[in-house]
This record gives structure tokens, C-alpha cells and sequence, in this order.
């Protein structure tokens, strides 16, 4: 007995399988998707769906996959608002802020940690965000930092120690000390919570050989690096994310040719992070120089208290478009199967035969809506593993 549902009367859909459709998006117009359980069953023009038990008319909507956010901040506690304000006022971002966070997260119950976290994946699935990454980095100790892992993984596969994100106040006068914590007790304590490790390798928080430090250790206990790099200032974050063999260099603002080239013609992924920068009156970055080089680029809202606070992937698109180069094809494409390179995901970021069933309707004929009509709520309904939100 077949428990499948077709979803018909699909004005547009975005497989991102070139080999479904036109173009790099697999674009396939007049389209039908049948779900099966939690994954992909088939897909192909309207006319030719197979029989199922129920039908879903799309009413000529445009579908595509699920967003994924492959770059996330939402295990924190306290707010930042006086923080934004004045820097809205002329005063620039520093990493300091972090800080400001860590207090506040420290200071709260795993009961008000956990809720913040399923409110902002609840409010992220409702704008079409179907898979997040989900970092520590508010902790900096090493029960702090567990639990923060601990309370991620409640709500998502994809999470990241993030122990390195700034030198906490304690270790200020000695960030030797706070690097061996990181790589030793604190890193022996998390690991088994995590499946990625990432460092802020930047000017005021670690620099080259303490993120190599950082990212090794991370190895050594079998997890795969990601790193955030070039944020602020060119450095070396990008050139060591390649070297290690990243899965991706997040934020990349600040962009030497070698940076370029290394990514181009590595398999780290670029990760853009458009929120950071609209969110502290920064320079974008640049993606059209990145993807005419050939780099592989994402998207991420980069949900944070203090540098992005949003967690709108359709807000990300249209300023990729708008101020980042990007047409609106390669901006959802970054923003679904871009994504998914990032989190080395072959499931998701997708629509196509065995792809987990994880779908996004608009209330809009075209998947360039998106950029098209800024600040729009057109998300209409999500699917998350086959099961209608």
C-alpha cells in the first residue's frame, strides 16, 4: 500500500540536478514531486506524476529544496541590542562583543539555552530553513561548552565546537594557556558531542599557528574543520582552511588572488555570510570574483546576537544579489546545494530521487522572487523530511 503524495502544479521547480532540468539549477517548469516517506520519490513534468494516495496542489507555485544553513550562532543567551545601536551610530564592530555573550550564556539555565535554540530552528524553518549548522562559542569553558554541544544536538546533526571562538576575560593575560585548554581537557570533553571544529582565526581572537593548533587537535579526535576566516582583514585563515582541507572558509570579506586561487581550486567551500556584513556597515564580499574564478560559494545568515541577527536565508539571497554580484541562480543555488557542499551533504540541498524530502513553496511563480521581492514573506509551506510544517 503506497503512502506516497504528489505534489502537483509546480510552476517551477528547483531540483539543482542538472541532469532532471535546464541549467545548474535542474529548473523543470509545469513540474510534479512525489514524496514517499522522508525522501524523494520521483520527479518530472505535472502531466506525467504517478498515482498516488494524495495529491497536493501547488497552484502554481515555484518549489524548491530546502534551505541550508551551513553557519550558525543560536546556542547564546542575553541580547545585544545597545551594542548594535551604537554601532549604528558610527561605532565599528570588534570581536570584544563576543564576550558580552559569553556572560550571559554562561549565566543561563540549559532550560532558557535549549528554548532559545528551538525558537530560533522554529523560526528558521518557517522562512524555509530546513537543515542548520549549529556552533558553540558562548561557553569558553569546558562545561560551558559541552552542554552548548549537548544542547545543539538536540536539534540538529550538524554541530560545531567552537571552543576557539575569542580568548575569554580569564585567560586574557595568558591565551597560551586558554589554546591548550581548547585543544586538551576542554576538546576531550566536547568532541563527542560534535562533528565539526571551527576557530576564529582573526585579528583579536587566534592567529595562524593557534588555529593550526586548534584545527588539528580537532582532527586528531575525528572531526573535520571549518574555519572563520578573513572576516575583518586578510590573514591566514583562508589559505589554512584549504591547507587542512576545511569543508569551508566562512565569511572570506577579505580576499588575496592566492586566497582566491586556493579556494578555487581546492574542495573548501566559501561560505559568505551577507548578515555580517549588512548588519555592521562592512565592505561584502565578493562573490562574482569568487565564482568567476571558480569556487564553490554558500550562503548563510550566520545567526548571531551580535554581528547578524537574523536568520532569514531569502534576506541572504537578495543581498547576495543586490550587493554581492551573485544572479538570483547562483544565490539559491548557494543558499540550498551550496550549503550542503559545505556540510559535505549529498541528501539534502536538493530535489531529485533519494534526496531527503525537504521542500520549500513560495507564494511566488519563480524562484528569483526571492531577490526579486526583498523583505517578502513567500515562503508558503515547508516540508521537512516528507512531513508537511
Amino acid at each position: 500500500m503506497t503512502t506516497a503524495t504528489a505534489i502537483i502544479d509546480i510552476s517551477t521547480l528547483v531540483t539543482n540536478d542538472p541532469s532532471l532540468g535546464e541549467g545548474p539549477l535542474g529548473l523543470i517548469q509545469d513540474a510534479a514531486v512525489v514524496i514517499d516517506g522522508d525522501r524523494v520519490a520521483w520527479v518530472g513534468e505535472s502531466s506525467k506524476a504517478p498515482a498516488t494516495d494524495s495529491r497536493v496542489d501547488a497552484g502554481g507555485r515555484a518549489l524548491l529544496p530546502g534551505f541550508v544553513d551551513s553557519h550558525s550562532h543560536v546556542v547564546f543567551a542575553g541580547d545585544r541590542t545597545q551594542e548594535f545601536n551604537a554601532r549604528m551610530s558610527g561605532r565599528p564592530y570588534s570581536a570584544g562583543g563576543i564576550r558580552t555573550t559569553v556572560a550571559a550564556t554562561r549565566a543561563a539555565s540549559d532550560q532558557d539555552l535549549s528554548a532559545n535554540v528551538a525558537h530560533y530552528v522554529r523560526e528558521a524553518l518557517r522562512q524555509g530553513t530546513t537543515t542548520m549548522e549549529i556552533k558553540s562559542g558562548y561557553g569558553l569553558t569546558s562545561q560551558d561548552e559541552a552542554r552548548s554541544l549537548e544542547i545543539a544536538a538536540a536539534h540538529t546533526d550538524e554541530v560545531t565546537f567552537l571552543g576557539a571562538h575569542v580568548v575569554p576575560p580569564e585567560f586574557a593575560d595568558d591565551p597560551a594557556a586558554y589554546v591548550d585548554l581548547v585543544t586538551g581537557p576542554m576538546l576531550d570533553i566536547c568532541a563527542p558531542h560534535a562533528r565539526w571544529i571551527d576557530v576564529f582565526c582573526e585579528e583579536g581572537a587566534f592567529d595562524g599557528d593557534q588555529a593550526r593548533a586548534v584545527l588539528t587537535a580537532g582532527v586528531r579526535h575525528g572531526l573535520t574543520p571549518r574555519v572563520h576566516a578573513n572576516q575583518l582583514t586578510r590573514g591566514p585563515g583562508v589559505q589554512l582552511a584549504v591547507e587542512l582541507g576545511a569543508a569551508s572558509a566562512d565569511h572570506c570579506t577579505h580576499l588575496s588572488d592566492a586566497d582566491v586561487d586556493a579556494l578555487a581550486q581546492g574542495d573548501t567551500v566559501a561560505t559568505l555570510l551577507p548578515g555580517a556584513e549588512f548588519s555592521t556597515r562592512s565592505p561584502y564580499p565578493d562573490a562574482r570574483r569568487l565564482l568567476d574564478a571558480g569556487a564553490t560559494v554558500a550562503l548563510s545568515p550566520d545567526c548571531n546576537p551580535g554581528s547578524s541577527f537574523t536568520s532569514s536565508m531569502a534576506f541572504c539571497v537578495a543581498l547576495a544579489v543586490r550587493e554581492m554580484r551573485m544572479t538570483p541562480d547562483e544565490a539559491v543555488w548557494a543558499a540550498t546545494a551550496g550549503g550542503a557542499r559545505a556540510l559535505r551533504r549529498t541528501d539534502v540541498g536538493r530535489i531529485s530521487p533519494g534526496a531527503r524530502a525537504d521542500l520549500t513553496l513560495l507564494d511566488a511563480p519563480s524562484h528569483v522572487h526571492l531577490a526579486y521581492r526583498p523583505g517578502v514573506p513567500l515562503v508558503a509551506a515547508v516540508w521537512r523530511g516528507g512531513e508537511l510544517i
